[in-house]
């Protein structure tokens, strides 16, 4: 089995910053790509950014120049910073990563955290 343990998150005022973390555990032979998506009351859950292995990292033209992606592919981890956060920004975010957990099947499987909320207000 997979898990996503997600840390971080809380309360911010407008223009402040933020940082997410979540780390993979279990049987991972490979991940392919990690990311990170929210989901706000009302709302569906939005892509916010993705970092494949090997190619380009993909943002959200929303938090594109804020928002900053890092992964440590030997930790099998990611990092979400969040800077100049705005009340928009408010969601649960979710951790998420497409894994492969067997050398005898290639076949990738999507894993979700657990979610872990962020507020921006004043």
């Amino acid at each position: 089995q997979v898990q996503l343990k997600e840390s971080g998150g809380g309360l911010v005022q407008p223009g402040g910053s933020l940082r997410l973390s979540c780390a993979a555990s279990g049987t991972i032979i490979n991940i392919n790509a990690m990311g990170w998506y929210r989901q706000a009351p009302g709302k569906e859950r939005e892509l916010v950014t993705r970092i494949p292995t090997g190619k380009s990292t993909y943002y959200a033209d929303s938090v594109k120049g804020r928002f900053t992606i890092s992964r440590d592919y030997a930790k099998n981890a990611v990092d979400l910073l969040m800077n100049s956060l705005k009340p928009e920004d408010t969601a649960v975010y979710y951790c998420n990563a497409d894994v492969r957990r067997s050398w005898s099947e290639d076949r990738y499987y999507g894993y979700w955290g657990q979610g872990t909320q962020v507020t921006v207000s004043s």
